[in-house]
């Protein structure tokens, strides 16, 4: 092979590799880990998707739901909904009123990582895309933490 043969074949060469590299997706993935770190649940999720986390308030007994999207690697809390004033929530906050629900819409701020400790009085679950998963009865009552995990691949 003489050396502008073997040029072009080079220059093929890094111009497919190019073409692969720039076919690849990134995947995102909710992962919910014990303190142990051991996985608990896996979720595939793309940007946007809502994450709902739904307890009963401790003292007051009533539903609280703090709403998450994906976004960028991690989750923004787009609004809380509660029945109740208590110890914990937004009492001093500007909310409003919906389907006799207080609604606080938070300042828009991005979190790496949410660490929720579950209990069974509260009975933390998870919704995710409508799809409902039980966090206190899968870490046993302890604390869990949430994630995104971003996985490269190609096409």
């Amino acid at each position: 092979m003489n050396r502008r043969s073997w040029l072009f074949g080079a220059l093929a060469g890094l111009v497919g590799v190019g073409a692969i590299a720039g076919a690849t997706t990134t995947e995102q993935t909710l992962v919910v880990t014990d303190t142990t770190g051991t996985d608990l649940l896996t979720v595939p999720v793309s940007t946007g998707t809502e994450l709902v986390v739904a307890y009963t308030h401790s003292v007051e007994r009533t539903l609280v739901r703090d709403i998450y999207i994906v976004e960028n690697g991690g989750f923004i809390m787009t609004r809380m909904e509660f029945s109740s004033f208590g110890a914990g929530l937004p009492a001093q906050a500007d909310v409003t009123v919906e389907d006799g629900r207080y609604v606080y819409e938070p300042p828009e701020q991005q979190h790496a990582y949410l660490r929720v400790g579950t209990g069974f009085v509260a009975d933390h679950d998870l919704i995710v895309d409508g799809d409902r998963y039980d966090l206190t009865e899968m870490a046993d009552g302890n604390t869990v933490e949430l994630r995104i995990a971003q996985r490269r691949s190609l096409l």
